[in-house]
């Protein structure tokens, strides 16, 4: 599905189209071996439990509801301090570090790493552990290789001990709130609390920490659009849907689908059985929705995108990460108003191959 009004056609109708990997004629189909052994299979059912991304409702509904009070616009308003807080001491830590620097590893990674494991209960201090492996499952695909699914299952074990600890001793976060109020009732296993936790620190760190550089490198690219803004800035959160829109750093995977019943999508028959794949990309550029889609326009208003995704399964976290978003860029330019990228386009390591798009590093400096 490459058109927006045929994605968010698919990406919306739970009750025709499933997402769940396990279902006859998914494109990516959970079980990648013929005959798995018994081992392999209770592996796999510990490993996805919890994990609602790859759930149809009501499951998945079960647990999106457990999350939704984490993640309403109040509580990402009552964030925002800290967010700022953090966005500061890392800006000062790259002054007194001097120009230039590599963006990625001062501040895109650690920023998203300092929120999302200041909300979930994670020890900041494992960030590099986690940083390490993150990126390893990106660059590689989670289920996709060897060196992907061992770094995902470093990551479940770590997060296992975690919150084996947290059951005994539930702390004031995320985690611990989800102990005491979800597991005491029975509603949640420690298995599922796990994969849910999972998710969460994969998805709301990898595609912040990606977005945060490529976004400083669009708008030091277009320096009218960034003008604009420090003329103006209350102007950022359009400029943050715009960014979004631009780069749809997540496209196909997560998008992935398949159809349960015979419909028609955009005047074609699709027989049930047979897979989608929403091209978020080519979506958010569709000509019949955005004007010049291939121009970064900050006043364009595009919150009709579908960076976030569509329907039931849009993305849980979007609240949390537009404040990062907003909050990074506007005090990174703010701060350092002589900001400019180091070298030429062509030098730089677009991550085209990943599950997640991003640059690798992204080498700036500055003037004070």
């Amino acid at each position: 599905m490459t058109r927006h009004a045929e994605a968010q056609q698919v990406l919306s109708d739970h009750h025709r189209v499933s997402t769940d990997p396990a279902s006859p004629g998914h494109p990516m189909p959970l079980m990648r071996t013929e005959e798995p052994s018994e081992e392999e299979l209770e592996i796999r059912r510990r490993f996805q439990a919890g994990q609602f991304i790859d759930m149809d409702p009501p499951e998945h509904s079960l647990y999106r509801r457990m999350l939704i009070p984490e993640f309403t616009v109040r509580r990402v308003r009552e964030m925002r301090p800290a967010i700022q807080e953090a966005t500061d001491l890392l800006i000062d830590d790259m002054i007194r570090a001097g120009s230039p620097t590599d963006l990625v590893d001062a501040f895109g990674f650690s920023l998203p790493s300092m929120v999302t494991c200041a909300l979930l209960g994670v020890p900041y201090s494992d960030r590099d552990f986690f940083r390490a492996r993150t990126r390893k499952m990106m660059d590689t695909g989670v289920g996709s290789s060897e060196e992907g699914i061992a770094a995902a299952i470093e990551v479940w074990y770590y997060l296992d001990k975690l919150i084996t600890v947290a059951e005994r001793e539930p702390g004031d976060d995320l985690i611990g709130r989800l102990v005491t109020a979800r597991r005491e009732t029975g509603e949640l296993t420690h298995d599922a609390l796990v994969g849910m936790i999972f998710l969460l620190l994969i998805a709301g760190h990898e595609t912040t920490a990606n977005m945060i550089p490529l976004g400083v490198h669009a708008l030091l690219r277009h320096p009218d659009q960034l003008d604009a803004l420090r003329a103006d800035p209350e102007g950022w959160p359009l400029a943050v849907e715009e960014l979004l829109r631009y780069h749809s750093i997540v496209d196909w995977v997560g998008f992935d689908r398949v159809a349960t019943q015979d419909m028609e999508v955009g005047g074609q028959a699709v027989r049930a059985g047979e897979g989608f794949f929403v091209l978020g990309a080519s979506a958010n550029r569709d000509p019949r929705v955005f004007d010049n889609p291939d121009t970064l326009d900050i006043r364009r208003g595009a919150r009709n995108h579908l960076a976030f995704g569509y329907g039931v399964h849009q993305c849980l976290g979007q609240n949390l990460a537009r404040a990062e978003l907003e909050i990074a860029y506007r005090t990174l330019f703010e701060r350092l108003p002589t900001l400019r990228v180091v070298g030429e386009d062509d030098e730089l390591p677009f991550n085209y191959d990943g599950v997640v798009f991003g640059t690798r590093a992204l080498p700036v400096a500055w003037s004070l």
